[in-house]
């Protein structure tokens, strides 16, 4: 089954609005659990935020993520599915992934 890389993307600059109350981020987490135990058998790796970084080249090294991104990755995930179609509903059905001033890009991950 091919594996995919899910990049969370949001636009700089793109309020996210209010903090959740505790009751909120109590059925968030009920939320994403039920997702988590949904596709247990297509999540590889759920990834994370991502920090701060580097890019190497063969120039050297330059500070890094890139104020001149249009769009910042803040985080990524592997997944397994039979097609680049599931791969997308695995993601767009996380709760919080997809959402106003954020997406996720899906991609398949050829490998020899």
């Amino acid at each position: 089954m091919p594996n995919y890389l899910c990049m969370q993307r949001s636009q700089p600059g793109k309020a996210k609005g209010e903090r959740p109350s505790p009751a909120q981020m109590e059925e968030m987490y009920a939320k994403f659990n039920a997702w988590r135990e949904k596709f247990q058998k297509n999540i590889i790796d759920m990834g994370g935020k991502l920090g701060g970084g580097k890019l190497v080249t063969s120039e050297g090294v330059t500070d890094g993520p890139f104020v001149e991104a249009k769009e910042i990755i803040g985080g990524y995930m592997l997944v397994s599915a039979e097609s680049l179609e599931e791969a997308i509903e695995i993601a767009r059905g996380c709760p919080g992934l997809v959402s106003p001033g954020s997406g996720v890009e899906v991609r398949e991950i050829n490998t020899p």
